[in-house]
Parts: structure tokens; sequence; C-alpha cells
């Protein structure tokens, strides 16, 4: 049972950390922020025509799980260069490579992570209308929420965050910023009721805008994947608002929403 207060409901937008989180303040939309790297990936496979089926990670049952869905199974960016003959192109959690890698042919891809992808198959089948968003369609997912709320819908805003060693949840800067990103575009739209979590997000967002590909590349994740040789990733996950395309959790899979 959920202490006083822990469910946000008192406001129509809240903000709140995981998959745990997510259960917690539970709302009408639901989005979620994985910056580096799950929705910033799936921006752009959606943008490309790609449906995406998110999927828990490291599960022996994603292979088969893909199977029955006629998809492709994503790996691990460390993955790629170990695949065997004949496995599609190297599909992985990579935007960079997403933006770029041949998907003649590729209609579905399942596309697990630890966090994101994780917490959005969790979600599936909660009743909440679940969108994914990055910096790179902030403001879209921004425009297409904004009228449902001033219609009276609730909100919720999920920064998946990271994960310590431990397993633990490590909050991940980037993730707050991606939630703010989206926030802020509320607030700019005429949204009002946000709670102290959201405005928190909304503020740290437009605090680190002015600077925002410097402050990506030196926070945590950032200089965590350059130095693992994925630099260009933060690169394409610094892109603010390139996209118009929202990606939204219909029967398991992420498409583009209409209007």
């Amino acid at each position: 049972m959920l202490k006083p207060g822990h469910d946000q409901s008192a406001h129509r937008v809240r903000m709140e950390w995981g998959q745990t989180g997510a259960e917690a303040v539970a709302a009408d939309v639901t989005v979620v922020i994985d910056v580096l790297s799950f929705t910033t990936t799936v921006s752009i496979a959606v943008e490309r025509g790609i449906t995406v089926l998110p999927f828990v990670w490291k599960d022996d049952r994603a292979r088969e799980y893909a199977d029955a869905r006629d998809a492709v199974l994503a790996v691990g960016r460390l993955e790629v260069q170990a695949l065997a003959a004949g496995e599609p192109r190297g599909i992985s959690l990579s935007p960079a490579a997403m933006a770029t890698v041949d998907l003649t042919g590729v209609e579905r891809i399942v596309l697990p992570s630890p966090n994101g992808s994780t917490i959005s198959f969790a979600l599936a089948d909660t009743g909440s209308t679940v969108l994914a968003a990055s910096l790179r369609n902030a403001g879209a997912v921004a425009a297409h929420l904004a009228p449902m709320v001033l219609a009276g819908a609730t909100c919720a805003v999920v920064p998946a965050g990271e994960r310590w060693p431990d397993g633990t949840l490590r909050p991940a800067i980037e993730d707050l910023w991606g939630a703010g990103a989206v926030i802020a575009g509320l607030v700019d739209l005429g949204v009002t009721g946000l709670g102290p979590e959201a405005r928190v997000a909304e503020q740290s967002f437009r605090a680190a805008r002015p600077d925002l590909d410097a402050e990506l590349a030196a926070c945590a994740g950032g200089v965590e994947l350059a130095a693992a040789g994925y630099a260009d990733d933060v690169e394409v996950a610094a892109q603010l608002d390139v996209s118009r395309v929202v990606p939204m959790l219909e029967a398991g899979s992420f498409v583009a929403a209409e209007g």
C-alpha cells in the first residue's frame, strides 16, 4: 500500500522514477523517457516506419517472443560484432546505428532494454496510454499530449533511470532532462496542475537547455557511452525537437500516433 502522497493524485501532471514509480503514480497517460538510449532509438525506428516491440532485458524468451510476432530481435551494442553470419544487419539499442542501418524488409523489431523497454512492457496491459519520449521528440509528445491534459486527463512522466551494479535504480540526469523537456512543452502550451516533482524536472531541463549538447556529453551516462566507443549515440540523443513522431504503445507495439 502506498503511503499518503506517493501516488501524487493531487496533481494532474506527475513525475516519478522507474517501473515502481510508474505504477505508484498511475495516470491516464504515461510518458516513458530513456534518453540513453531506448526511447531515443524507438523514436528513430518509428520515424523510419518500423514497429517496435518492447521486451524485458536479458530474458531467454526474447527470441521466441520475436519469432512469434514475425519480428527481428535487436541485440545490445556490444553484441553486434559477435553476430553470426546471416543475422539481420546488427540492429541494436544504438540510436546512431538505428538512424543509418539498412532496414530493407524489416517491419517489426523487438528491442529489449533494462530500463525503458522493461518499463514499457510492464505498462502494456495497465490501461494507461503509453508514449515514448526523448529529447528528439519531446516537443511533439507535449503537443500531442497537451490537449488531452487540458481536457482533464492525468499524466505520469516517467524517467526510466539506469541501474547500479547491484541492480538498484540509479536516477539518470539525462532522463530527468528528457522528462523536463516534455513537461516544459506542456507548460508552454498552457497546461497547469504540475506536482513538485514535475516542476523540478521542468526547471532542470530549462537550466540545461542552453548548453544541452555539452551537458549530455558530460553527464555520467554520456561519459560512459563515449568511453565505450559510442559518443555518436550521445550526439544523436542530444538533438532537441528534431522529430515530430510520437510513438504510442498499441497492442504491445510502439507505432506512430495519429494526429
